[in-house]
């Protein structure tokens, strides 16, 4: 009995002896016993469906946050066509600038001519109204919209700003495409940007605005007054402006309108050399809110100053380190300029936050203001700086 049973405790032990052999084994192998689910292999594709994937992933990268910029704002933008009527003087007419012979003749050397121009615009609320360039279809006599459906809208000038180069237009219809509207106080100089227009006409072989891509260049530029336009705080970019994108939005990678397309540099040239100007949507949206309401803006106020540009001359007699600023030459009484305290000899250097470089710009900064508004002046009198506040009144 004794012996069978130390034969069943040999038996059992060399059973585990092999087990344990066995599991040591297994242990050094480097394939695991088990799988874990997540890192079964896929099974081979075929070299169809890899070429499947591989296009899916390309068509995926090539929407990006321009392209998809371009597709928000795209149903939006309008071509404009409008017909104008210009004066014109006749060279040829001997008698044309001879009072004698005009109280006889009139005004025979001068004629009336009707003139095509194109440009853009772009819907800013669902029941039509649409922005636009003054110099576009601030003095148009028909005016014709093309919507991306190819829908051409006979438009109404709701109201148009010459100083500010901007229009309000308005066609018939309701649920319009819209943009969006952003804020060109938060611009980042270096940010991508896209042009949209009707650049040469082009929008009426397709109905697809052209677009054009760039990078805001720099803001808070003052240019030169042009055709008693006044181009004040504007944005410039180097995305390819040309001929018929006046009006047209100048969009951020969000989609939203931050610009609108007006100026171009040419040094020249024919076309766009990467010198573009668009004005700041801050201020068109001031603009159109007054054109909407009242068909016109308010800037029915009296300074009451005489002034002059400061000349090197001017600047040895009074001790400035520059000649940027204006002299003031004459106060009126009883007029705003006397009620703040201005006085003869003092040199205006910044209104609100506008530096004032000479006569023009002086003139310009003013074009920003309104009726009934309280504005800051800064002058040098005697060596010493002051701001002085104004409040333009109403003209009687």
């Amino acid at each position: 009995m004794q012996i069978k049973r130390r034969f069943i405790y040999l038996f059992i032990f060399i059973i585990i002896l092999f087990a344990s052999v066995f599991l040591i084994y297994q242990s050094k192998q480097h394939k695991p016993y088990f799988y874990k689910s997540d890192v079964i292999t896929s099974p081979t594709l075929t070299p169809a469906k890899q070429k499947q994937q591989v296009t899916k992933k390309i068509a995926n990268d090539r929407n990006n946050v321009i392209t998809n910029a371009v597709k928000k704002v795209s149903p939006a933008v309008v071509g404009i066509n409008v017909i104008e009527i210009r004066k014109y003087k006749n060279p040829n007419n001997p008698f044309y600038n001879d009072p004698f012979f005009r109280q006889f003749f009139g005004n025979s050397g001068e004629y009336r001519q009707k003139v095509k121009e194109l440009g853009s615009g772009y819907i800013v609320t669902s029941d039509g109204y649409i922005v636009t360039n003054d110099h576009v279809a601030g003095n148009a006599v028909q005016i014709t919209v093309t919507l991306t459906n190819g829908k051409n809208y006979s438009a109404k000038l709701v109201g148009t700003d010459h100083a500010t180069d901007i229009s309000l237009l308005k066609i018939k219809g309701n649920n319009f495409p819209t943009v969006k509207l952003g804020n060109s106080d938060n611009i980042i100089i270096g940010e991508w940007v896209v042009a949209l227009g009707n650049p040469f006409g082009l929008f009426s072989l397709n109905y697809k605005p052209t677009v054009t891509v760039g990078v805001i260049s720099s803001t808070g530029l003052n240019l030169k007054p042009l055709n008693q336009r006044y181009y004040l705080n504007m944005i410039q970019t180097d995305a390819a402006i040309n001929g018929g994108n006046s009006g047209g939005p100048l969009v951020n990678s969000m989609g939203e309108v931050i610009g609108m397309n007006t100026l171009i540099f040419t040094a020249g040239s024919k076309g766009s050399i990467g010198l573009g100007f668009a004005i700041p949507i801050n201020k068109i949206k001031r603009t159109i809110r007054e054109l909407k309401e009242y068909g016109t803006v308010n800037r029915n106020f009296d300074v009451g100053l005489g002034v002059q540009s400061i000349d090197e001359g001017i600047a040895r007699a009074y001790g400035l380190s520059s000649t940027k600023g204006v002299i003031i030459t004459q106060v009126y009484p009883a007029t705003p300029a006397y009620k703040s305290g201005l006085k003869v000899r003092d040199i205006i250097v910044q209104v609100e936050q506008y530096k004032i470089i000479n006569e023009e710009t002086l003139i310009s900064v003013f074009q920003e203001f309104r009726a009934g508004q309280i504005i800051k002046i800064k002058v040098f009198r005697d060596g010493k700086k002051y701001t002085l506040k104004m409040k333009l009144e109403r003209s009687e």
